[in-house]
């Protein structure tokens, strides 16, 4: 849904869709998972401008830019471990995030090296939160406004395993592609907030508009997952779903069309309005399901 409305909304825009794979996180990146994901948007007739990027094909820009970062007083080395954090914060962070950063290796080590040597343990750098929150106006959530020293503190930008952070990579990347619209779902929100806080430190000028779509949940509230079913795209199309009958879905839960009907592609970018997305969380119910499966 999130990728059919970044199509929608850049064909109706004339914007390029740059399409990235974010790759970095290794112990979540399955076997044949990427290739499988550019095969379901085929299916749906979803096209991008430009080659796939590969963020594990970037690691020198992602370093560049840590040096820029080290060089200008803004990132230091940290050797604490999740559960030294969530030990000594005291100040409880949203989900899927854990604790605020209390700041206990910030102004502790004179460099990465002098951080293992006296520590025996891998060093991450930490980017310094800024000290006044960070305000932003997104297209579909509206006016929104992040203390980090309360949210997150000083946040990671480079993993101990040499590995940029989520919140890095794609800062360099989409000023790299001259990306300056960002459609994600609202739990990047907070994110947002980081990513902001490095652009400006980073100097990468350029104004960028937000689109954070709510997420697509269970019954119960949760974000959709295992918990709830086999819900993935590949299980429906081995069910036989249709192309036109898994975009009628999609369109409905977008408020491009009022009921769950059949569409096509064309159709349905024409009859898109961005005004009709919904700001509140779409919830799949069983009547998704059964329709999806024909019934």
């Amino acid at each position: 849904r999130t990728f059919l409305l970044n199509w929608l909304l850049a064909r109706q825009n004339g914007w390029r869709v740059v399409f990235r794979m974010e790759d970095l996180d290794t112990p979540r990146t399955k076997t044949g998972a990427a290739d499988q994901a550019i095969d379901e948007l085929r299916w749906l007739g979803l096209t991008w401008d430009g080659p796939v990027v590969q963020q594990s094909d970037r690691f020198q820009a992602y370093r560049s830019a840590l040096e820029a970062l080290i060089e200008a007083g803004c990132a230091y080395p940290c050797v604490c471990s999740r559960s030294d954090v969530a030990a000594a914060a005291s100040a409880p962070h949203a989900e899927d995030n854990g604790p605020a950063y209390p700041g206990t290796c910030r102004g502790k080590f004179a460099s990465a090296t002098d951080a293992q040597q006296q520590t025996g343990r891998p060093v991450a750098w930490r980017a310094r939160h800024p000290a006044a929150p960070v305000t932003f106006t997104d297209a579909i959530a509206g006016p929104q406004s992040f203390d980090m020293r309360q949210t997150c503190g000083d946040f990671v930008v480079f993993r101990n395993e040499g590995i940029a952070s989520y919140q890095l990579a794609v800062v360099v990347d989409d000023a790299q592609a001259g990306v300056n619209q960002i459609v994600r779902g609202d739990d990047l929100l907070e994110s947002t907030s980081r990513q902001i806080h490095l652009q400006r430190i980073l100097g990468l000028s350029g104004e960028v508009a937000y689109y954070h779509l709510p997420l697509v949940t269970g019954p119960d509230g949760r974000r959709l997952a295992k918990r709830h079913g086999d819900t993935r795209l590949a299980a429906y199309i081995q069910r036989g779903t249709s192309v036109n009958r898994m975009l009628g879905l999609l369109g409905f839960w977008s408020g491009t069309i009022s009921r769950r009907e059949e569409i096509d592609l064309d159709e349905l970018l024409q009859r898109f309005d961005p005004n009709r997305i919904p700001d509140k969380p779409i919830v799949f119910t069983k009547e998704d399901d059964a329709f999806l499966k024909g019934k």
